[in-house]
């Protein structure tokens, strides 16, 4: 697992249907290092970040944007909106816990133009 932040935001996320191992807890932590925000879930299975807005519209627009990077790498988040606020939750449901997809999405979604983080 040596992928830096820099590769990873020019990596592709590859299919998965499964049959490979979650990373384990070792590997997400590394991969969470420079993702400045981020958090794993208490069970280790969803890297998410939440993110504040001030209004409505602005988080509105980051989650087109976010919806935007998951439609282009084909793998899709978790997303919850609200008034000045968005919640974007990354896992690999088809192996049950992260895969690197989800670290390559979350920095993707990370170089968008400046969230505030909540």
């Amino acid at each position: 697992m040596a992928e830096s932040m820099e590769s990873l935001d020019q990596a592709r996320c590859v299919p998965c249907e499964g049959g490979v191992p979650a990373l384990s807890d070792h590997e997400a932590r590394a991969l969470l290092k420079p993702l400045e925000g981020w958090k794993l879930s208490q069970d280790g299975k969803v890297l998410l970040k939440a993110y504040a807005f001030p209004d409505f519209a602005s988080a509105l627009r980051f989650l087109n944007a976010v919806a935007f990077i998951a439609e282009n790498e084909g793998h899709h988040p978790d997303i919850e909106l609200g008034w000045g606020r968005c919640q974007v939750c990354f896992t690999t449901h088809a192996i049950g816990g992260l895969s690197l997809n989800d670290f390559i999405c979350a920095t993707k979604v990370e170089a968008l133009a400046s969230p505030v983080p909540a």
